[in-house]
């Protein structure tokens, strides 16, 4: 992400895989963290220039990011799986959980295939059943 890319509203739009555009959902927290970074950083902040930058005001490399993920987990004690990935997982999972359909979870994700959303999502029984009752007009319950 650039200067030019922090959100300024309640959205963002990321660049993905194979230069695919997506729009994603920033929560005011986010978008007022972001802020208050851009103010504290004493580097450059032109529209084009790297909005995470690391001591010499370079953009960050993953390998920077995923160290210091490491390192907080440890500080917070959280369990080695709780990774990036793992917050992905969740939040596709949740969304599913409250209702959100596959379809859109893909977009907010950026997928290409549904395939790949689906491995996302775990099965949970309780809601498949609670939803077959509700609309099967053969079940049990109705």
């Amino acid at each position: 992400l650039t200067c030019g890319d922090a959100p300024k509203s309640d959205t963002l739009n990321v660049i993905g895989k194979g230069q695919k555009e997506r729009i994603v959902p920033v929560l005011p927290v986010v978008r007022e963290a972001i802020d208050q970074y851009r103010k504290l950083c004493p580097f450059r902040s032109e529209s084009n220039a790297p909005l995470f930058v690391g001591k010499r005001g370079k953009a960050l490399n993953p390998g920077v990011v995923q160290r210091q993920v490491r390192r907080l987990r440890a500080m917070l004690g959280l369990p080695q799986t709780a990774t990036p990935h793992a917050l992905r997982h969740s939040f596709a999972t949740h969304l599913l959980a409250k209702g959100g359909d596959l379809r859109t979870i893909q977009e907010l994700l950026g997928h290409a295939s549904l395939t790949t959303t689906q491995r996302y999502t775990v099965v949970d029984t309780a809601r498949l059943s609670k939803i077959y009752d509700a609309t099967h007009p053969r079940a049990k319950n109705t």
